[in-house]
């Protein structure tokens, strides 16, 4: 959730840390901090507020001058944004920025309390920071067995930076849970929270593993592991650049991730096919090793959980294995019947959320085998995993997912079909017709962002001033549903819910008004009369309803206030491109309530927390 970065080289330091962290911004965050060392002190300035209010206070201040430091951008979990409340904070002689969540903090404080120390903020962070000074000055020699120490104690998830005031010109850093990255450019040295933080000055970089420690100055990088010896990493290259996190001409990220959505799906797919025929080798998946499974558990939070909704529906139909959906918060919780024979797939974009790293290492523990798809090479998740399947979205900036959510579809349907050729309950030239339409959807999302702008925009102007509104749909159409509605709360803050059209009588439908939006999905023939039922049902009681249709299908005029039509594609494969019009209405109903579309009010990218 923070965003933590750090700085050795030999350009003017504060900038630099303003500079990373602002790429940072989408992850959500509500104060903002850097510590530098300046002719060998500590020097530390931090607001609450955006990074321009960081700005504008070192401008009336003065900022630090230096050439190593470390940066934060925090989003509040313990005490409310504030000055004091931002990181850094300041032990004995040292200074730390921290991500994650400390869950021994209470029982660390009154142990420091009882040895004199006392607290300003109300941070588990200065927790940390006054524990790293009290292991300090028993051996003010030794800063790596101070954090090792230190670490020793903590319990839950963190990334550290960290600057000894007796060390100048060195920055610290260790992980637990948390993702962490050391960037390697020309002469310069960084620390960050996600390679996006540093492409500007480097693509270069090492994966922190748990627990080890970085040592970082300016003439170079020693890594040591747990025990103290320094470790040999492998340096990774980020295969994109600069460029792919810039807004390209459009005015928000979300609206330019959503027009990059054609090329995503052919990034994703086209190294997975080979002679018109899905192909998951290079992922650890072959017909043999994947025929004997019995039970699928597909696991995740939020945007991956709904395109493992979509999943559920399509293994289930085509491969005839059964699936269950699981929140990743409430899976380790409930005490999964899970186990030998069965296989549980991971869905994360970061593949650093925490709770569905947790639920893949319990899988693991109790005898299935695990399968990830994730979009960020080296994470967590992908490590852990049996099997990997990397989405090709590139970077995505907004924090409401568009593009890596439509990757993560096309994965599960390719997923789907091999394993429906495994178990033969399709046989090739099913296979080979169902893959030629899943690669014509780019070209189905084109036509789509070519011809529907206009009439989404005009249906956000009819939704600006709405308190509530439904989505309703059956089968895939109600899958999708869950995402629609997700994607217009959580950047519009308009109250909305999806419901399987069917339920609408077993009460929902007392929710009903005059001109209550209701947006309904019907894009699946076999359902349609029966969806149009009940889009009847709603329109009857006064809903001023939004019809999401194919241009195939033939409804009622009356049935409907507004008409959005789609090109025909097969049944099963119409969720992608039907997503599109869904976040399109989302994003410029945003934009017309004058929202801030990539960074919505108390949400962040990546939930590295529990």
């Amino acid at each position: 959730m923070c965003g933590i970065v750090g700085y050795c080289g030999y350009r003017d330091c504060s900038d630099v840390l303003v500079d990373t962290l602002s790429k940072l911004e989408y992850r959500g965050y509500d104060s903002a901090g850097i510590a530098v060392f300046e002719n060998g002190e500590i020097k530390v300035k931090k607001s609450k507020g955006k990074l321009k209010d960081l700005k504008a206070k070192m401008e009336q201040c003065g900022k630090p001058v230096g050439k190593a430091g470390i940066g934060h951008t925090r989003w509040a979990t313990h005490g409310k944004p504030s000055d004091i409340n931002s990181h850094p904070h300041s032990g004995e002689k040292v200074a730390i920025v921290h991500n994650g969540i400390i869950e021994n903090y209470k029982q660390l404080k009154e142990f420091l309390i009882s040895h004199g120390e006392t607290f300003v903020s109300d941070t588990d962070t200065e927790v940390v920071a006054k524990l790293l000074g009290y292991f300090y000055k028993k051996n003010p020699e030794n800063p790596l067995a101070t954090i090792q120490s230190t670490v020793n104690e903590l319990e839950g998830s963190f990334a550290l930076g960290i600057v000894f005031e007796d060390f100048p010109d060195v920055v610290y850093a260790t992980r637990r849970q948390s993702p962490l990255i050391v960037g390697v450019g020309k002469d310069e040295y960084f620390i960050a929270s996600d390679v996006t933080a540093i492409i500007s000055y480097t693509k270069n970089y090492y994966l922190i593993d748990h627990d080890e420690i970085v040592e970082m100055k300016q003439d170079g990088v020693v890594i040591y592991d747990e025990y103290g010896e320094e470790k040999t990493k492998e340096l990774m290259t980020a295969d994109w650049d600069a460029e792919s996190a810039k807004k390209g001409g459009f005015p928000h990220f979300m609206i330019k991730e959503i027009h990059e959505q054609p090329n995503a799906i052919n990034m994703t797919i086209k190294p997975r096919i080979f002679d018109g025929m899905p192909n998951l080798e290079e992922c650890g998946i072959t017909r043999e090793n994947i025929k004997d499974f019995k039970n699928i558990y597909i696991v995740a939070c939020g945007t991956a959980m709904h395109a493992g909704m979509v999943g559920k529906y399509v293994i289930e139909k085509l491969a005839r294995v059964p699936v269950v959906v699981d929140i990743a918060s409430e899976y380790r919780y409930r005490n999964p019947i899970v186990g030998e024979g069965d296989l549980v797939i991971i869905i994360s974009q970061s593949g650093e959320t925490a709770d569905s790293l947790e639920a893949l290492k319990l899988s693991k523990k109790m005898g299935a085998k695990t399968l990830a798809i994730v979009n960020v090479k080296g994470s967590s998740i992908a490590r852990e995993a049996d099997m990997l399947i990397y989405t090709h979205a590139g970077p995505e900036i907004a924090v409401a997912s568009t593009k890596a959510y439509i990757v993560q579809l096309a994965v599960m349907y390719l997923f789907a079909f091999q394993l429906a050729l495994a178990k033969e309950t399709i046989n090739e030239n099913q296979c080979r017709f169902l893959t030629q339409e899943l690669e014509s959807t780019p070209k189905v999302i084109e036509k789509i962002l070519a011809e529907k702008l206009d009439m989404t925009q005009f249906i956000a102007t009819k939704l600006i001033s709405a308190d509530s509104l439904l989505y309703i749909g059956r089968g895939l159409d109600y899958a999708l549903s869950m995402e629609g509605s997700l994607k217009l709360k959580e950047i519009s803050y308009i109250h909305s819910e999806s419901y399987a059209a069917g339920e609408l009588k077993h009460g929902t439908i007392s929710l009903i008004t005059e001109n209550t939006p209701v947006i309904a999905v019907a894009t699946q023939k076999n359902l349609l009369e029966k969806t149009v039922s009940n889009i009847k049902e709603v329109k009857a009681r006064g809903a001023k309803v939004i019809l999401v249709t194919r241009e195939d299908f033939s409804v009622d005029k009356e049935a409907y206030d507004y008409l959005i039509t789609l090109p025909k594609m097969h049944d099963i494969l119409m969720p992608i491109p039907t997503a599109v019009p869904l976040q399109l209405i989302a994003y410029y109903t945003s934009v017309e309530r004058g929202n801030d579309v990539d960074q919505p009010r108390n949400l962040a990218k990546s939930v590295t927390v529990e």
